[in-house]
């Protein structure tokens, strides 16, 4: 029986300053990846150029297709049996792939398997958290734990099972929390999940990043995520989505949104009646005698 094998699938654009770190740590592992595919989605700069001189193989985009598309088609293009999706300003640590296939070579591998990360400041390399997921509590109940914990985007995946959902989700509405949805999408297939206790990658802070630069976009796309998943989860998960849908509202209402704050809570409210417990005592008890949306702007 042959060894199961790994390609490495990375979207790029802009990444002309990252890529050649991201290439340098996934050519010294060992074992190799069996495939290194990048996905540049029409960029302006020489991240084509780069990542053709180090002799990976390259996927160009007439136009700027998006990371989830991108992505997809790294999916389509790769031949391995897992994939692992790698963004390009992060990097791989030498252990990547060694713990990749003491996983894959298991008798009954899971579909996926979350790896461990470190989340470090990319100008001062100051640790700023540890990413490992508790793999009892995942591997028990996907569905709830997708939806109550972000899954970080550093996992191996049965490229067969994640090509016959059609891979990440590439609706608009989810843009910015993409993570948030691909992972919500497989545990609703009844993709089995599993998570590494080791540190396999870096994820490094950067200031100009997408998400800080979109905090509004990020809060929208995580409501809608949570409705997408409401219309096909089992009712026991609907607290837990009512609870990220009024996250998502206070922090709309944070940034004085309250077009948006009244679209979201007036959803939730369709969902799960009940104001959940994540949401102060204060607001709890305004909300006893006010209507959610006064309730919330006099919170606020």
């Amino acid at each position: 029986m042959k060894n199961p094998t790994l390609a490495l699938c990375i979207p790029a654009y802009r990444a002309e300053q990252h890529l050649p770190r991201l290439l340098a740590t996934a050519q010294q592992q060992d074992p190799p990846f069996d495939e290194i595919i990048v996905c540049v989605d029409s960029s302006p700069d020489r991240t084509a150029e780069i990542a053709k001189a180090w002799g990976v193989r390259v996927l160009v985009n007439k136009q700027n297709l998006g990371c989830s598309r991108s992505k997809n088609r790294t999916l389509e293009a790769a031949s391995a049996d897992w994939v692992h999706f790698h963004d390009a300003d992060d990097v791989l640590l030498p252990t990547f792939t060694a713990e990749a296939h003491r996983w894959m070579a298991m008798k009954d591998a899971p579909d996926v398997v979350i790896m461990g990360f470190e989340y470090r400041d990319f100008v001062t390399l100051e640790l700023l958290a540890t990413g490992l997921v508790d793999d009892a509590a995942l591997a028990s109940d996907p569905i709830g734990f997708s939806i109550s914990c972000k899954l970080p985007n550093f996992g191996i995946y049965r490229r067969d099972k994640l090509v016959r959902v059609n891979g990440f989700d590439c609706d608009a509405s989810v843009l910015y929390n993409e993570d948030v949805a691909f992972h919500t999408k497989l545990a609703l297939a009844g993709f089995r999940f599993r998570a590494s206790a080791l540190i396999t990658s870096i994820n490094w802070r950067h200031q100009e990043s997408m998400s800080a630069e979109n905090v509004v976009r990020c809060q929208m796309a995580h409501y809608a995520v949570m409705g997408k998943v409401a219309e096909c989860a089992h009712s026991r998960y609907l607290e837990g989505i009512s609870r990220n849908m009024w996250l998502a509202a206070q922090g709309l209402a944070m940034h004085d949104e309250w077009v948006k704050v009244d679209l979201v809570l007036a959803e939730v409210q369709r969902i799960f009646r009940r104001v959940p417990s994540v949401m102060s005592r204060d607001f709890t008890l305004l909300r006893r005698v006010l209507d959610p949306h006064l309730a919330f702007r006099v919170s606020e």
